[in-house]
């Protein structure tokens, strides 16, 4: 399976409580901190539900 790279650009402050449990739940807690993961269904759903926040690269 592919992995994407998923790195928080914007913050979470003064976002929805659901976006800030989906950065959490992606690993993603600090401004600039990067994560690797698999390029599930889920994934990328939760990544399109944040897709304002975070950059992502393919791994």
């Amino acid at each position: 399976m592919a992995k994407v790279k998923i790195t928080l650009v914007r913050s979470g402050i003064d976002r929805p409580e659901s976006q800030k449990r989906t950065l959490k739940a992606l690993g993603l807690t600090k401004m600039h901190r990067s994560v690797e993961v698999e390029a599930t269904a889920q994934i990328r759903g939760m990544i399109n539900k944040v897709q304002h926040l975070v950059e992502v690269k393919e791994a």
